[in-house]
């Protein structure tokens, strides 16, 4: 079996798991790490930003009365709300067998472990290529379709994004456990209140949580064992549980003061 690294992560804010995530990308790509896949929470609930997203698609003001922080990803995509969540993060080097291709075939691949942990807890998933080109400019990930998003029943229940840099890969997405998925809507920019009103429901139409597809609750540590077993099967890897090295943690500590944390990284665009 293949050796990779496993790093369980204590929830934290949303700047410095975004700075972990790209220190690892860092240490992996240089030969430094192994292969990493980690697991991760957030505390307190964060608002993500795709790389290329408008900051102006926030309302600043609800944010903040919600207790809500925000964080720019490395990442592309649109907005996730991370809260009632586990999320995971994939980091390899850019000549790994997961990472031929371009950035769709590599979702592929990837796509295959979380559909093997999806169906170990009972769910019915599925993951395809669009149809179509992907033309949505909606602000929200989960209303928005991808290349082999994972979905049950039609409706979105994954949203992943991936970045090549460093000469590397990182893919993290997000596995929304339990609660409402259009509170995210809360805390964009609408012309109206009856246009929040009928994007949440677009959203839940587009979109579920594990509760909604399972019909029960998953806690974390219930998802994240599904997660690390569909890894395993799926790729035939052995997980090596560690933490971050020294060097590892250090460059984190330096990526979160110097990007993550600074307002001129997360209203870029």
């Amino acid at each position: 079996m293949r050796q990779w690294r496993l790093i369980y992560d204590c929830p934290t804010i949303g700047a410095y798991n975004m700075a972990v995530d790209e220190a690892i990308l860092r240490a992996v790509a240089q030969g430094e790490q192994p292969p990493t896949l980690r697991l991760y929470a957030w505390e307190p609930a964060c608002l993500s930003l795709g790389y290329g997203q408008r900051a102006t698609d926030v309302d600043w003001e609800r944010l903040s009365a919600h207790g809500w922080t925000a964080v720019r990803r490395l990442t592309g995509g649109r907005a996730i709300l991370h809260t009632d969540e586990l999320t995971y993060s994939v980091a390899l080097p850019l000549d790994h067998e997961l990472a031929q291709g371009d950035i769709v075939e590599s979702y592929r691949h990837i796509s295959e472990a979380l559909l093997v942990a999806l169906e170990s807890l009972g769910a019915q998933p599925a993951a395809d290529p669009l149809s179509e080109p992907l033309r949505s400019v909606a602000p929200v990930c989960f209303e928005t379709p991808s290349h082999y998003e994972i979905t049950v029943d039609g409706r979105k229940l994954i949203g992943s994004a991936q970045a090549r840099k460093h000469d590397g890969l990182l893919q993290h997405g997000a596995f929304p456990l339990h609660g409402d998925i259009a509170r995210i809507c809360d805390a964009l920019v609408y012309a109206d209140e009856s246009e929040r009103d009928a994007t949440k429901e677009h959203v839940r139409g587009r979109a579920l949580t594990l509760e909604d597809a399972l019909g029960r609750r998953v806690e974390w540590s219930e998802a994240a064992e599904a997660v690390i077993d569909g890894f395993r099967s799926a790729f035939d890897i052995d997980l090596d549980l560690q933490t971050l090295s020294a060097e590892e943690q250090a460059a984190a500590c330096q990526i979160h003061d110097e990007t993550y944390a600074v307002d001129t990284w997360t209203l870029r665009r």
